[in-house]
């Protein structure tokens, strides 16, 4: 049985390094033992370091230079991340990213040997944000509708969405919860999860973990 990716996006939450300490320590704890489910956790940049998070929620597509404000993805790197998550809907919605530059940073993240997670809700997203890239990457499919709103996709039509997208690696997000997580990933065929708001809900987030790696 392969395993489950679970990926936390704390997006621009907690507040202190007190509070993001004392989640991450928990949910540490918590997974210690579970085998069948590989969990990411992506907090801010500003935590990265002092918790030693093995993913991140986004990155530029140099390594250096006069970017002010952005972060590299060797900066990342030299931190000990693994995983980046790219173009995901706020920064689509909110900062104006488009499928070019989400394609520059993909680029970027594999060759530095990053592992990155491509957040689409569409098709055109897709092969637009893989325009001349060969290798394999890790897909999140986030329907629009269903992120923060307490509204999850269906799982009928999550599970065509999932036979559409012709990755190994496909991963739902969207109102994620510990009663319905199981069954994006055993009724609708996800190899995981993009989870926002429940991976703040330390305890949530640990259920869904365990249910996920109990699964029969």
């Amino acid at each position: 049985m392969k395993k489950i990716i679970i990926v936390a996006n704390w997006k621009m939450n907690p507040e202190s390094l007190v509070e993001a300490k004392r989640l991450f320590d928990y949910v540490k704890r918590g997974i210690k033992g579970v085998k069948n489910a590989e969990v990411v956790v992506c907090p801010p940049f500003v935590f990265l370091g002092s918790l030693g998070a093995n993913g991140a929620q986004d990155c530029f597509w140099e390594n250096r230079g006069a970017f002010t404000g952005e972060v590299s993805p060797t900066m990342l790197k030299n931190l000990g991340v693994e995983y980046v998550i790219i173009g995901h809907s706020e920064r689509r919605r909110y900062l104006r990213e488009t499928d070019e530059m989400v394609n520059r940073k993909l680029r970027a993240v594999m060759a530095a040997g990053l592992k990155p997670i491509l957040c689409i809700a569409n098709a055109v997203q897709l092969r637009e944000s893989l325009k001349g890239i060969s290798e394999k990457v890790i897909v999140a499919y986030e329907p629009v509708s269903a992120i923060g709103t307490g509204r999850p996709c269906s799982i009928e039509k999550a599970r065509k969405m999932r036979k559409a997208i012709n990755h190994k690696v496909v991963l739902y997000g969207g109102s994620i919860n510990s009663e319905n997580a199981l069954d994006y990933v055993k009724k609708a065929g996800f190899q995981g999860l993009l989870i926002g708001g429940a991976s703040l809900k330390a305890d949530e987030f640990l259920r869904i973990v365990k249910n996920i790696s109990q699964r029969g």
